[in-house]
């Protein structure tokens, strides 16, 4: 994990803080995309138009999933979170919407 603080070293801390905010909720309303393209395929399986859009929608919350994780070592080291915190911000990023409450609960300088 030395080389993904290394990359994110170069970065201010606000600038990282602010990027992780945004893919928090990035990820969040990708989730909400998905599950209305799973619904969609689930009730019209055989046209073209479901499969291209839960392809694509899957890819960009694919996209999204993966930087947060990619950002969880930076933003662990910036809040000094202890170990509960950071397993529990990475369990989290399995569950819909969860990245939401990490943004607006764990990820603060000020909580105790």
């Amino acid at each position: 994990m030395n080389f993904i603080e290394k990359f994110f070293s170069k970065y201010s801390q606000e600038k990282v803080i602010k990027w992780f905010k945004q893919i928090c909720l990035a990820e969040a309303i990708s989730w909400f995309f998905l599950f209305t393209a799973m619904t969609w395929i689930r009730t019209n399986p055989n046209d073209v138009l479901p499969i291209i859009y839960i392809s694509t929608i899957g890819s960009i919350h694919g996209l999204f999933f993966t930087l947060y994780l990619l950002f969880l070592p930076s933003i662990r080291k910036i809040y000094a979170w202890d170990d509960e915190d950071s397993v529990f911000s990475l369990i989290s990023a399995f569950f819909p919407f969860a990245t939401i409450w990490i943004d607006k609960k764990l990820a603060r300088f000020d909580r105790e």
